[in-house]
């Protein structure tokens, strides 16, 4: 049964991909920002939003949290309309629709030829952030989730390739190896440190314990390498702000807990510096 709804999930959504395609990058986007509004907590938990949204900003006025969830969703529509448009933002110019702030910290570890690790969470179109670094001449790869649709992961996986990032490495034990292996070979590593993973430790996120990936935390123990925190945000409806914050040297006396920690502390200040931006909707604290 689950197949089915999975092609049937598949046959709609790309229905919509050539209907935005049709449309062009603005309209799509804000075709896309209606539809993800009206459709989105009918396929997401609408309870979910909300109680993760009360856990991270217990003081949220009524009127804010609706508005909060609102704009979430409306984002993930935007994000569902960009898939489209991907290879044009990758031949785009610079700040033509994205504007990179510290884009001197990039030149300047592409010049030192050391691998680093990025990390970041899931703001607005997160995959662009790779594509960026990629196309700032830096060698990288990023772990990424595969889709529980396998119709669409099928379309993901080549757009990824294609367009975002060509060094592509999948979640799990396999995935670990072919990381050790870039990183080794001298590519740095990027990944989203804010979801829930299956392996790792519980360390406080937004004052709750939370399974977090210990992936970076090792390979700076390992490695003594930099870990670069970066962000992106939609600064208006149709174009995004990256920004790569300063490389952070962790102390050799750190500990993996403690190193993990502090990036779930950087991923909390990032958050709330502009709520709307990030996906609510993952089950972070289960």
């Amino acid at each position: 049964m689950k197949i089915i709804k999975y092609f049937f999930q598949f046959i709609i959504i790309y229905t919509l991909l050539i209907l935005f395609k049709i449309l062009g990058y603005k309209k799509a986007s804000n075709l896309g920002a209606v539809i993800g509004s009206f459709f989105g907590p009918l396929f997401r938990s609408k309870n979910l939003v909300i109680d993760n949204i009360k856990k991270a900003i217990p003081n949220i006025k009524e009127d804010e949290l609706i508005k909060l969830s609102k704009v979430m969703w409306s984002n993930y529509g935007r994000i569902l309309s960009d898939y489209v448009f991907i290879k044009e933002f990758r031949n785009s110019k610079l700040n033509e629709y994205i504007e990179i702030e510290g884009n001197e910290i990039l030149n300047d570890i592409k010049k030192s030829q050391k691998p680093v690790v990025f990390i970041s969470g899931h703001f607005n179109n997160f995959e662009l952030m790779a594509m960026e670094i990629e196309k700032s001449g830096i060698d990288l790869a990023a772990i990424f989730r595969p889709l529980n649709n396998p119709f669409l992961n099928k379309i993901m996986e080549k757009i990824r390739i294609n367009h975002i990032c060509k060094k592509q490495i999948p979640k799990g034990l396999p995935g670990v190896k072919k990381m050790l292996k870039f990183f080794k070979g001298g590519t740095s590593i990027a990944l989203m440190i804010d979801q829930r993973v299956s392996q790792g430790i519980n360390s406080n996120f937004f004052n709750r314990p939370a399974l977090t990936t210990t992936i970076p935390a090792q390979l700076v123990k390992k490695f003594q390498c930099l870990v670069v925190p970066i962000c992106i945000e939609r600064i208006d409806d149709h174009h995004f702000k990256l920004v790569i914050n300063k490389p952070i040297n962790f102390n050799e006396n750190e500990t993996i807990e403690s190193i993990t920690l502090s990036l779930n502390s950087l991923i909390e200040k990032m958050i709330l510096k502009n709520p709307g931006q990030w996906i609510w909707s993952h089950n972070r604290w289960k």
